[in-house]
């Protein structure tokens, strides 16, 4: 059982790449995307391609912004959108899909701003966020995936010292609510099973950071601690091209 998870920056550009080839290679049983820039028709018009999956998405107010998407082989129990909580259910950032054992939950989660300007706001959705993972999990275990847009520990970006609460994904504030998801019981799963490997995948469209590999581990699977025994594998897939991100994957036993 495969699960990955891919920050598009876009599913109607990606699809016009080597996304559609890529992810059939991979194919994985679930696959979760993040910032799909597109309403839920467009994301289901652009990945039809992708024969064999259910297709859920869920889009902005704002067109042309944010957005998620869950494509499963198999069809989930139930599909749900948002967090219930109006201020934070406007951007589309939020799909969770159960399944008979676990919940999948993908999450394109507010970037702080070049500014900080939703520095505030991402320490809200990062508690409201918590809580909404915790109130799934006393139904069944979480896995939850995608963009958290932060790198929680030194070694998740190459230039730590220079970014620590300077800019955004490497704020205190940022770090403390990744802190907060791990200390209530959430598994940082590429840790669990690669130790202290460097690997990152996101990288600035500027001054040819991918090809330097001058980037941050802002992508991420997290599993309550009660599934976490079950993952095999935890995968950064830094060889797929397409987006300013790379997919992240893990595969159950």
């Amino acid at each position: 059982m495969q699960i990955v998870s891919f920050n598009v920056n876009g599913v109607r550009a990606i699809s016009k790449k080597t996304f559609p080839e890529d992810m059939k290679k991979l194919s994985p049983d679930v696959l979760c995307l993040q910032e799909t820039k597109a309403t839920v028709e467009q994301v289901k018009e652009t990945i039809g391609d992708l024969n064999g999956y259910h297709v859920y998405a869920n889009e902005a107010d704002k067109k042309g912004y944010s957005g998620t998407a869950i494509l499963s082989k198999v069809e989930p129990v139930s599909v749900s959108y948002d967090m219930g909580i109006e201020e934070h259910d406007t951007e589309g950032r939020v799909i969770a899909a159960e399944f008979d054992d676990y919940y999948v939950v993908t999450v394109y989660t507010p970037n702080s701003g070049n500014d900080l300007r939703r520095l505030d706001y991402r320490q809200t959705w990062d508690a409201a966020f918590l809580n909404y993972l915790k109130d799934l999990e006393a139904k069944k275990p979480v896995l939850v995936c995608g963009d958290f847009n932060v790198a929680h520990k030194s070694i998740d970006l190459a230039r730590p010292k220079p970014n620590y609460n300077k800019s955004a994904g490497h704020m205190q504030e940022e770090i403390d609510g990744m802190d907060n998801y791990t200390s209530k019981g959430f598994v940082d799963t590429f840790r669990l099973k690669n130790d202290d490997e460097v690997k990152y995948s996101w990288w600035s469209y500027r001054g040819g950071a991918r090809e330097r590999n001058v980037g941050w581990r802002i992508d991420y699977f997290l599993a309550s601690e009660s599934i976490a025994s079950t993952i095999s594998k935890a995968e950064i897939h830094n060889d797929i091209f397409g987006s300013d991100h790379c997919p992240v994957s893990i595969t159950l036993k």
